[in-house]
């Protein structure tokens, strides 16, 4: 069996990218509560999702081969109400603002209609071996135009 066949999938809907997350026992703290961090970790996971739903390739693939990727910039997050154990819940992901090197991206993550986290999160398409933001390539833009 192929791990795309068993791993988590997202799709887009309107412009906005959703992907679905299982809150673990390991998310948790002591009151079974999501630990705050985490939910970077699950806002993370969907953007690199959007990536692959996009496609564009892999981070792992750009890096390699044109030693650049999106690294965040700034994030910006408001904590609205928790998530707990075995809670089934959704990120979302959708591209507020385009730059030449960077994204604004407004994330969700919500519990059915309730919103329990708010993240404004800004990305720069960074060239590693330069150590600087660069253009992002008309590919990821092209790609990024048909989903909006």
């Amino acid at each position: 069996m192929k791990i795309e066949q068993i791993a988590p999938v997202g799709h887009f809907e309107n412009g906005t990218f959703y992907f679905p997350i299982r809150i673990y026992y390991e998310d948790t703290d002591a009151g079974g509560i999501v630990y705050y961090a985490n939910y970077l970790k699950f806002a993370e996971r969907a953007r690199t999702e959007f990536l692959r739903h996009l496609g564009v390739g892999s981070q792992q693939e750009s890096l390699e081969s044109e030693r650049c990727g999106f690294i965040v910039r700034r994030v910006e997050a408001d904590y609205l109400s928790p998530a707990k154990l075995d809670d089934l819940l959704t990120v979302t992901c959708t591209v507020a603002e385009e730059g030449g090197a960077s994204l604004l991206l407004y994330q969700e993550i919500c519990r059915q209609d309730d919103v329990l986290v708010k993240l404004k999160v800004k990305v720069a398409y960074f060239n590693m071996a330069q150590r600087r933001p660069v253009r992002i390539p008309e590919n990821i833009k092209k790609a990024l135009g048909k989903n909006l």
